[in-house]
């Protein structure tokens, strides 16, 4: 059995990425929320997000387990 993570981090960009390639997500938008994210990680709310993210990935590693 392989155990596979990826970092949130990593996987928003990808995604990111991928609405800049299909032209759904304007440059404009991608760096505002390039920005939010990295204001964000500076405020209180970094812990509870980072807690949140956390268990969901947990939780997603038990399913597929």
């Amino acid at each position: 059995m392989t155990t596979f993570s990826i970092s949130a981090v990593v996987l928003l960009g990808i995604l990111l990425i991928v609405f800049i390639r299909n032209k759904s997500m304007k440059l404009g938008y991608t760096v505002l929320a390039i920005l939010f994210g990295f204001f964000l990680a500076k405020t209180s709310a970094a812990a509870p997000i980072q807690t949140f993210l956390t268990q969901i990935a947990n939780t997603v590693n038990q399913i597929t387990h």
